[in-house]
């Protein structure tokens, strides 16, 4: 943002020569209007300029030419005027525009337009005015400009201003105050800068407004220059001129500032009470926003309706710890009659959902006398937080039918409660929905949009989106980026970030959208570029972002770079301890998992429901049964946090996997909530490590119920008959297989190389190095069954073929390729092939892993679907578990 500075000769405040400190007492008229008493110099004109017409006698030279006639046709317009009656005033001007009427005539009729709002009649006595030859002195042109600005035509009324010598402060203080309102806040300063220059008497007025537009600006340097100045003028005991430098020292971040100047007010009103509330809400202080309210209400000051609303929006910063306070603020504004007005009405409801008391909400929803879209939409976007999208859905139907047209805010509140657990038709509805309506051309609306479509997992609707935005911003980028990460489509999304970075900068959240993709494809390399770019930005100060970093060398492998990032954070979040915890599970080091959880404990955080699946995934892949039972207890028992689907998966695949397979299946039958496919899949999978033909084919049926298009399923049970040689069930399951006409996930693995990733398939593979790898892997099968006596265990590939064949499909197999590839092309000096695949590895794979790592005396780190395996000197750090 540019930072304003002040036009004067040595580029600071001055005092002008011509300004003398104006500290006469100030009085306000019956009309609300603030003016000085008579013994002071300068004069406030009223904000509708009534009295500039009599403040400038009419010259000597104009009222000698006044005659009989004039005088009449003067008269006349002045009565017309004083009751309102605006189309016989111009009637008479008409017909009198031959004659020389007086000033305060036209500024009556140009009041009156003013008043109206009338700009073609406005135009119209201007036009008259130069006909006649009028001079447009201060005060006529005060009032032609007057009247151009209060009729919405602010240019023209600023062309006139500055033709004319005006040392009135209320012209000034108008004209700024207008530029305002259209946010043009850098010329309204400008005015402030060119009244200092040409010596006007400011007042408090013109303080209060400069101080308002230098809070919108940020500018942080010129606001305490005004503050100097305006402490030299004597305006620093003037309440309005304190509240607004309370105001700008909260927009600026400047609490402490904005809390002195409070503590040394004596004359607080409500306003400035109102404005310390706002501004500890603003800056993420709600607390101590509501304990200045008390202090309020001990104070004995009266509270108004902004009171009411600000403390209630503090409330909805809080959350549910705040809900007791906001039920007392609800029952005090009962008792003060705030309850009838729908602006307090709209902040209770949004207040109570914020706080989780989503019935308190709708029983206020349901007693508003009016309801506007406001009301509508924070019901709506209280049942998308949540999570209850049905409930969104049928309030936003509810408003079509009441007529309440939907706006922008409404638009994206559906769009969110769509994308939280909505199907994606209903999302699909919406978008037809501002079609219809024309709204697609709103960059709000379609960054809604694609956020839930690509929460929905539908990307290419997201794509579509996207590339049909005539105007994108950076929340546009991101979301693309971060859906394409979530979404499983890396590349896409490294892709994107390329070309985001040839059309603006990214930001802290592009980072942390971007690392997760170099995490999902194992791009060490990538990711270490991006990691440079974040450090050379000046990014590594976000704490998302050092997460998101630490999350990505964990996934890639480097653990250890991962602990040391870790250790250098100096103060670590729950998502910063989870992620540790959940790097060192999947590596398979449980105690180390489990150590790192007992420290964040003991660093005052307490886990939350992800921590506690990343620990007990952990005990999974380390085979830490006991202790695995032991976190799910305290969990349930010390932490009060009710399992859920992801959390018994873990502990199916706990007890299975150690052999616990009986007790796996009670486990299953007794879970408070119906099993999913994940769950009958992990105990499935034991079945097939443990051998046990009679509880799969139990537990196959109710995979096959769940997901009957699943094939991965019915090959797991054919591998399962394969191995307990069961040949003529393993032929039914494969003719059901083909004739289910499902396709299977095709294996593939990857290795990245000098920067470049190198993908292998099982089949078809057409790497130029390729006869090269598959002689060396040959090489490498006859040694292992030399030196080892291990065969490859030709039965659980399920090709109906001869011996031969069978032992080529197994050459074939992604992950063997790319290690060996990695054995070719590896640089001299480097021990350390890592290679990732999309699917977990099999047992054949697993085995020529540990033979590879001991012979070619490289360690090898491979990443499937599920974990890490390290394998070195022919050991895997899985221990079998896995």
């Amino acid at each position: 943002m540019l930072i304003l500075t002040f036009k004067t000769p040595v580029n600071c405040l001055c005092i002008s020569p011509f300004i003398r400190p104006n500290r006469e007492k100030l009085s306000r008229s019956q009309n609300g209007f603030i003016c000085y008493n008579p013994s002071s110099k300068v004069g406030l004109l009223s904000s509708n300029l009534q009295s500039c017409c009599i403040t400038n006698p009419i010259s000597a030279s104009l009222t000698k030419t006044i005659d009989d006639t004039t005088t009449d046709y003067n008269t006349k317009i002045r009565r017309f005027c004083e009751v309102g009656n605006l189309k016989n005033a111009m009637q008479v001007l008409y017909s009198s525009k031959r004659s020389r009427l007086d000033s305060e005539t036209y500024c009556s009729v140009l009041q009156l337009c003013a008043d109206c709002k009338s700009l073609v009649d406005g135009k119209k006595v201007h036009s008259i005015i130069r006909d006649n030859v009028i001079v447009i002195d201060g005060v006529l042109g005060s009032k032609l400009a007057f009247m151009y600005v209060t009729c919405g035509d602010l240019k023209e009324g600023r062309r006139v201003f500055d033709t004319i010598a005006n040392e009135k402060v209320f012209m000034w203080n108008f004209l700024m105050n207008e530029y305002s309102k259209v946010g043009d806040f850098k010329e309204s300063v400008h005015l402030f800068n060119k009244m200092i220059q040409l010596g006007v008497y400011v007042d408090s007025y013109t303080f209060s407004c400069v101080l308002k537009c230098l809070a919108a600006l940020g500018s942080i340097k010129d606001g305490p220059l005004v503050h100097g100045y305006l402490l030299k003028l004597g305006f620093g005991c003037y309440s309005n001129v304190v509240n607004s430098l309370i105001t700008f020292y909260f927009k600026c971040g400047k609490v402490d500032n904005a809390r002195k100047l409070f503590d040394e007010m004596n004359d607080r009103d409500v306003v400035s009470w109102n404005s310390m509330i706002s501004g500890y809400v603003t800056n993420g202080l709600a607390e101590k926003g509501l304990e200045i309210f008390i202090e309020m209400l001990n104070s004995d000051f009266d509270v108004d309706l902004a009171t009411m609303v600000t403390v209630l929006s503090g409330c909805a910063n809080c959350g549910a710890g705040a809900l007791v306070f906001g039920r007392t603020v609800h029952t005090l504004a009962m008792k003060s009659g705030f309850n009838k007005e729908i602006t307090f009405n709209n902040t209770l409801l949004d207040m109570y959902s914020k706080c989780g008391d989503l019935d308190s909400a709708v029983r206020v929803f349901e007693k508003m006398g009016k309801r506007s879209v406001v009301s509508w939409t924070s019901m709506i976007a209280g049942y998308a937080r949540e999570g209850e999208s049905d409930g969104a859905i049928r309030l936003f139907c509810a408003m079509e039918r009441e007529g309440v047209k939907p706006d922008v805010f409404a638009i994206t509140s559906i769009l969110h409660a769509c994308a939280r657990d909505g199907p994606v038709e209903i999302g699909k509805d919406v978008h037809d929905y501002i079609k219809e309506h024309n709204m697609q051309s709103n960059l709000f609306v379609c960054n809604a949009l694609m956020d839930m479509y690509a929460k929905c997992g539908s990307m290419k609707d997201a794509e579509s989106v996207f590339s049909e935005m005539s105007m994108k911003d950076i929340v546009s980028w991101n979301t693309m980026i971060g859906g394409y990460s979530k979404n499983c489509f890396p590349n896409e999304a490294l892709n994107l970030f390329v070309a985001m970075i040839q059309e603006l900068e990214p930001d802290g959240i592009t980072m942390a959208c971007i690392l997760p993709a170099c995490a999902s494809l194992a791009a060490l390399e990538r990711g270490r570029e991006i990691h440079g770019y974040i450090l050379r930005n000046g990014y590594s100060t976000d704490r998302h972002v050092v997460n998101a970093i630490i999350d990505m060398y964990a996934k890639c492998g480097a653990l250890v770079l991962a602990r040391l990032l870790f250790d250098m954070i100096p103060k670590k979040d729950i998502y910063s301890w989870t992620v540790m915890i959940a790097g060192y599970g999947m590596h398979g080091f449980g105690s180390e998992a489990i150590a790192t959880f007992n420290d964040m404990r003991h660093a005052g955080i307490e886990p939350d429901e992800v921590s506690f699946i990343s620990l007990l995934s952990a005990c999974t892949h380390s085979g830490l049964v006991d202790e695995g039972l032991r976190f799910f207890n305290i969990m349930r028992y010390e932490c009060k946090i009710e399992p859920k689907l992801e959390h018994y998966v873990c502990m199916v695949d706990l007890l299975s996997r150690s052999g616990n397979l009986s007790k796996a299946y009670r486990f299953i039958e007794m879970m408070p909530i119906a099993p999913n496919a994940t769950i009958w899949r992990a105990l499935l999978s034991s079945c097939r490590i443990h051998h046990d033909v009679k509880l799969a084919e139990k537990v196959a049926e109710h995979l096959f119920e769940l997901e009957p298009e699943n094939k991965g399923s019915y090959i797991l049970l054919a591998n399962i008959y394969a191995e307990a040689e069961k040949w003529e069930e393993v032929k039914k399951m494969r003719d059901k297989i083909s004739r289910s006409g499902v396709q299977n996930n095709q294996g593939c693995s990857w290795i990245e190389i000098k920067g470049k990733v190198n993908i292998f398939t099982a089949v078809g593979n057409a790497h130029p190095q390729a006869n090269k790898i598959e002689s060396l892997l040959k090489k490498l099968r006859l040694k292992m069954e030399k030196e080892e006596g291990h065969r490859p265990k030709i039965r659980y590939t399920l090709i109906n073929a001869d011996e031969m064949e069978n032992e080529v499909a197994l050459c074939g197999h992604s992950e063997q390729l790319a290690m060996a590839f990695g054995i070719l092309s590896l640089p001299r000096g480097k021990t350390v092939i890592q290679v990732t695949k999309n699917l977990r590895v099999c047992s054949e794979c697993h085995e020529m892993a540990k033979f590879i790592s001991k012979k070619a005396r490289k360690e090898i780190v491979l990443r499937d679907s599920n974990r890490f395996h390290h394998f070195k000197d022919g050991h895997c750090s899985c221990r079998g578990f896995w």
